[in-house]
């Protein structure tokens, strides 16, 4: 089944990660496939602000991966590979212990590791329209 989000103005994007976290319920890897200024990062922070998290989010560019506590006490992974270019640099920080964890996995440029992905993975596009909105699209 196909879905979408639609992320009018970052004014709304916290009613959007609301929306997509109910959408996406069940679904603990979600790889976001977007150009580069497309507000991955940006809306990964309004799904940490939605689930509780206080730490202020920032993108592991550098660390690869982040984690945060939310509200309920667990850990949610951020990863940005975007910096990878060799599958057994994904592999060094203990890829499979986050992915097999059930904890949400929340991944940037992850075409970058694309054939370490377990085949349950939600793969999320991110479109920028012409009046800026942004809207996020995907099948599970």
């Amino acid at each position: 089944m196909e879905h979408s989000v639609n992320i009018s103005s970052l004014a709304e994007i916290d009613k959007a990660a609301e929306e997509f976290l109910k959408l996406v319920d069940g679904h603990s890897l979600l790889a976001f496939h977007a150009p580069m200024g497309s507000g991955k990062t940006t809306f990964t922070t309004a799904i940490a602000r939605v689930l509780g998290v206080t730490d202020p989010v920032c993108s592991p560019t550098f660390t690869i991966v982040n984690e945060y506590i939310t509200s309920s006490g667990e850990p949610m992974y951020h990863f940005d590979f975007y910096r990878i270019t060799k599958e057994s640099e994904a592999m060094d920080i203990g890829l499979y212990d986050y992915l097999d964890s059930g904890h949400l996995c929340i991944m940037e440029w992850p075409e970058n590791i694309d054939t370490l992905l377990p085949k349950e993975t939600l793969r999320i596009r991110i479109q920028v329209n012409p009046d800026e909105s942004r809207t996020l699209t995907w099948e599970d």
